[in-house]
This record gives C-alpha cells, sequence and structure tokens, in this order.
C-alpha cells in the first residue's frame, strides 16, 4: 500500500527518504502531514528547542548595554536586556 517517497528538507534542501513503515507509523497516528525536515535538521531542530535554541543580541532600548534574545528582534520593536525587563516588570509602588 505504501511505497517509499523521495522528499526535500525545508532547512538544508537535502533529499531524505520517507519510507513506507514511516508513512504507516504517520497513519496509525492519523498525522496529516509528510516531514518537512530530514532526520539531521529534526535532530538540531529538537537539540535547539531543549537547549534554548540560538542565541541573538541586541541594544537594550533602556541602557543600551548588550541585551541576549532567543528570538530575532524585529526592527520595529524595542528590546531590553535582563536587568532592564526585570526594572519594568516590577508592579509600580
Amino acid at each position: 500500500m505504501y511505497e517509499d517517497k523521495t522528499l526535500v528538507c525545508r532547512d538544508c534542501g537535502s533529499e531524505f527518504v520517507f519510507t513506507a513503515g514511516e508513512q504507516e507509523f504517520f497513519a496509525q497516528r492519523g498525522f496529516q502531514n509528510e516531514p518537512a525536515r530530514c532526520k539531521d535538521c529534526r535532530t538540531v531542530r529538537k537539540s535547539n528547542r531543549l537547549t534554548g535554541g540560538e542565541k541573538h543580541v541586541a541594544v537594550c532600548a533602556d541602557c543600551g548595554g548588550p541585551a541576549e534574545l532567543n528570538f530575532v528582534p524585529k526592527d520595529d520593536r524595542p528590546v531590553y536586556c535582563s536587568a532592564c525587563f526585570a526594572a519594568r516588570r516590577q508592579p509600580l509602588a
């Protein structure tokens, strides 16, 4: 019923095989979509989720110091370092 399919990884662009056994497993679990990433890219993505992922550095909008972020900052929104962010979150007395 199922046949091996060659797919292209969304992240690295390499080809990988979506085996008949994997297709059957996906069908049994009710998964609707085919995998979009090869095994290596899935492993890296999972590892990044568990360890906090890539770090990005930006300039703090309050103090001008470095702000280490777990996301890519957008130009239209201010970012804050940990100290300034914590100070902004404290309730007013």
